[in-house]
């Protein structure tokens, strides 16, 4: 069995194709479409250099903030030390008796007859004192040797009755820091109590 194969040659012309005719791309166009993709390209990596830019700046940002604040605790502490030297330094500390539900509302301090600290306390702050907190509130110098403190409570008990009691107290300043320790009791037979801490 033998298969023939023909082969027909015909021309486009004859096969109803017309030519193409292939331009050349002038070399401005190529070199204008070259830039575009570069300049799309830059602008990418000049957004992303701009966000590790920020986040660059935003890392040094923190880290003077976290400075600033260590500087600033560092300047508190040698004020303290400054304005009120050791030698000198008394503290005085207010405190709720336990389990005592009278209403806190003013004390006022006095060393030597001279009014040293007036406070009024907030809802909060009771609160605090109510569960065993203690406040700091006065700090300052006094020469060494004995000083009389008059201590001025005002207050509401817990029946509701107003409550104003004002205590007279002597302690005495050696060369080492003084701490004392009011507690204040609304009910039983000391409303004021002093106590070295």
């Amino acid at each position: 069995m033998k298969i023939r194969f023909s082969v027909v040659l015909k021309s486009k012309e004859e096969m109803g194709l017309t030519p193409v005719r292939c331009e050349r791309i002038p070399a401005a166009r190529v070199f204008v479409f070259a830039l575009l993709f570069c300049l799309s390209s830059i602008d990418g990596w000049a957004q992303q250099n701009d966000q590790q830019q920020m986040r660059g700046l935003d890392e040094q940002v923190q880290q003077i903030k976290s400075d600033v604040l260590s500087i600033s605790a560092e300047l508190n502490q040698l004020e303290e030390k400054l304005l009120y030297p050791s030698g000198t330094q008394v503290a005085i500390f207010i405190a709720l008796a336990k389990g005592d539900q009278m209403r806190l509302d003013a004390v006022r301090l006095q060393i030597d007859g001279q009014l040293v600290a007036h406070y009024i306390y907030s809802f909060k702050e009771l609160e605090a004192l109510r569960k065993g907190g203690v406040q700091r509130i006065y700090v300052g110098n006094v020469a060494t040797g004995d000083h009389k403190l008059e201590v001025l409570v005002d207050g509401k008990l817990e029946s509701g009755a107003d409550f104003s009691h004002t205590e007279r107290f002597t302690f005495r300043k050696e060369e080492k820091p003084k701490l004392v320790g009011l507690t204040v009791a609304g009910s039983g037979g000391n409303p004021i109590a002093l106590g070295e801490w």
